[in-house]
């Protein structure tokens, strides 16, 4: 699912105050364990697991609402955290994440995911990656594709959610990005790149970039 862009990226002459990753995705890869616990959870309940489909990058509630409004969602909540907590088999960073995160030593950086505090706590340790500015389901009212978990990341950082790069792989938190104001760089891991069409680039994975904090404030370019 590579997508090559043709010429400079669009923000080239640009630089940003601050970089929001989204988790899932684009950080770190835990589709594997995503599947095994939403899987299990569906036939726990007699639910076509193919209806799951198409809802990546929403926050758990909105998809439990979405393909099982039947059941009790605390408890599916409650559930589907605790298969997923129990399982970080193959949850590793992707590619050209260790290098991103490195090369941004020193610049404002913080995780904005759908996923709760604990379970991001969890894939963002498995992976090895170290960011402690992370804002969760926990932490606000409405996610994505909502520009609240965006918006709060950028506030706590101390920057103008203008001034900020976001990075996803879901059309959801390329419309939540967009919505709170940011500039969008997403990533062809989890989605086509016809689907992530709201990004101002979009690339094959973080490797393709290159991320560089120069006075204070970070630069992006193609590799």
């Amino acid at each position: 699912m590579d997508s090559t862009p043709a010429g400079p990226a669009p923000f080239a002459d640009r630089t940003f105050a601050a970089v929001i990753f989204d988790n899932d995705g684009t950080l770190v890869d835990s589709t594997g364990s995503v599947e095994r616990s939403w899987v299990r959870w569906a036939l726990e309940h007699d639910i076509d697991p193919r209806a799951l489909a198409g809802h990546h990058g929403m926050p758990a509630p909105a998809i439990i609402a979405s393909v099982a409004p039947h059941v009790d969602p605390v408890a599916a909540f409650a559930r589907i955290e605790q298969l997923e907590l129990a399982d970080v088999e193959g949850v590793i960073a992707l590619g050209g994440v260790l290098e991103a995160i490195a090369a941004l030593d020193g610049a404002p950086v913080a995780v904005a995911t759908s996923a709760t505090r604990e379970l991001a706590r969890v894939r963002l340790a498995a992976a090895e990656i170290g960011i402690d500015e992370v804002v969760s389901f926990d932490d606000v009212e409405r996610g994505k594709p909502h520009p609240d978990p965006f918006l709060l990341a950028a506030q706590r950082l101390g920057v103008d959610p203008a001034d900020c790069l976001v990075c996803e792989d879901a059309p959801s938190g390329v419309a939540a990005a967009r919505a709170a104001g940011c500039t969008v760089l997403a990533v062809t891991t989890t989605s086509e790149a016809d689907a992530l069409a709201g990004a101002d680039l979009v690339v094959g994975s973080l490797a393709d970039v290159l991320f560089e904090v120069v006075d204070g404030r970070v630069r992006v370019s193609l590799r």
